[in-house]
């Protein structure tokens, strides 16, 4: 078989977006890891080593075992399937290149910023600029007839999760506290052994929700690269974005562990396995319905749940300030950085 220069391209392009497609599910592990971790080692109930090695398990079990509702989600919120191949792709590319470089900035600084929304205002953005607002699934008319789809889901999953995260935390936390009034000390020893399996179902829950994203990109990457015939996410993909998020777990991402472990609220085990449990309960019912969340927001937020049900003035609100600034220039700092990335790619393809 004989490719034209415009297929050449093309095949170019979708096996540079398939390599960072892995590339982003790589530092969304190492960076969202650390919100996975954090507690426990706060809480000094794991070791970092064996942390980290618990945690990049269940990491990788839980894409293969979570299903793709969430993917299903991530790969249709954008119509352009209808647009030139090479566009089509080039816009996903450039999305993801914007989403690489907004992670990788925010871990460097150690805030801990939303991969769900720079990988949403990522391919939004460019999108917008490329083809033109109608090919976005917003969804928001769809509300009025009970339906949620599109772009809506999307926002709706990720303004909601935190602030349900933030009440679970509350009421476990006065739940437990109130049951566990006339303990002793030595009670901490079973509540950190405990977290050996609230922070194994975190962990798999976080890699079942988190690496569907990158399925669902990879998987829309194919279809509008002419690979595969309709959105289905193979097995390979599944298999491909589980390993991808695991080695990037194992890397882990130490300054945010010191944000979220210590800059928020002085952990004692009984705070962590709180936080992990109600963090736990969100993203196990996102992925359910099919909902992307973002794991560092329901960490954080469960974190501060937890602690203004002990001790409302011993959260440090100024850090949960700067930690809101960075999730509210995510959308649009990861779609500036996208949109530059498009005209550049589309000066050589064009």
């Amino acid at each position: 078989m004989i490719f034209n220069h415009t297929q050449l391209s093309i095949a170019v392009l979708v096996f540079i977006t398939v390599i960072l497609v892995i590339i982003f599910d790589f530092t969304n592990g190492f960076h969202d890891a650390s919100n996975i971790i954090a507690t426990v080692i706060a809480s000094r109930a794991l070791s970092p080593a064996k942390a980290v090695v618990i945690v990049a398990f269940f990491h990788f079990i839980g894409p293969i075992l979570g299903g793709t509702a969430v993917a299903n989600t991530i790969g249709k919120f954008v119509e352009i399937a209808d647009i030139p191949k090479i566009d089509a792709v080039s816009i996903i590319l450039s999305a993801l290149v914007g989403v690489i470089v907004w992670n990788l900035g925010t871990w460097w600084l150690g805030m801990p910023s939303s991969s769900s929304h720079a990988l949403m205002g990522g391919v939004c953005g460019v999108v917008m600029v490329a083809v033109g607002i109608d090919h976005v699934v917003w969804g928001f008319t769809a509300l009025t007839k009970g339906e949620i789809t599109g772009v809506a889901k999307v926002l709706l999953s990720l303004l909601i999760s935190p602030i349900l995260g933030f009440s679970l935390g509350y009421i476990i936390q006065k739940i437990v506290a109130l049951k566990l009034r006339s303990a002793k000390h030595e009670i901490n020893k079973p509540i950190k052994n405990i977290q050996l399996l609230s922070v194994a179902g975190l962990s798999f829950s976080h890699g079942a929700n988190d690496a569907q994203k990158s399925m669902g990109i990879l998987t829309l990457t194919l279809v509008l690269g002419g690979y595969i015939p309709s959105f289905a996410v193979p097995f390979w993909v599944i298999l491909t974005c589980a390993g991808a998020m695991t080695l990037g777990v194992l890397f882990g991402g130490w300054k945010i562990v010191r944000t979220l472990g210590f800059a928020i609220y002085k952990i004692r085990p009984i705070h962590a396995l709180n936080s992990q449990i109600a963090s736990a309960l969100v993203i196990f019912g996102a992925s359910h319905f099919g909902a992307p969340v973002s794991t560092t927001h329901i960490v954080t937020t469960s974190i501060m749940g937890v602690g203004a049900a002990e001790h409302v003035k011993r959260v440090k609100w100024t850090k949960a300030k700067s930690i809101a600034y960075t999730w509210l220039f995510t959308i649009p700092g990861a779609a500036a950085v996208s949109i530059l990335v498009y005209a550049i790619i589309h000066l050589f393809t064009t």
